[in-house]
């Protein structure tokens, strides 16, 4: 299945409201996210760094992405961010900013 930012952005919400009651405050679901971008962080670390799975950890590394995804979602919902449009800016900024900026770094 296909989704734009749009679509997830409007299938949380609408998912909140028929399974969650209601959003988790604005603090608690970023505390949330950081929870994730940790367990996020612990596979990376795993896989593809230094450390090694303990007895009985599962690899689920799309899972660990999405769940990060689902809660910057959320907040985006809570806070009135459009992503779409905050991607397509963000985007420009970078593409202004530094579209020499690698091209000319020597460590890369």
């Amino acid at each position: 299945m296909t989704m734009t930012l749009e679509e997830a952005q409007k299938t949380v919400d609408n998912w909140i409201k028929t399974y969650g009651v209601r959003y988790f405050s604005e603090l608690t679901n970023m505390a949330v996210l950081t929870e994730e971008v940790g367990e996020l962080a612990r596979i990376m670390a795993r896989k593809y760094g230094d450390q090694s799975f303990k007895e009985g950890e599962k690899c689920n590394l799309p899972d660990e992405m999405a769940d990060v995804l689902w809660v910057l979602l959320c907040l985006a919902n809570q806070t009135g961010v459009d992503l779409t449009e905050a991607f397509q800016k963000n985007l420009e900024k970078k593409t202004t900013r530094d579209k020499d900026r690698h091209k000319n770094n020597p460590k890369l």
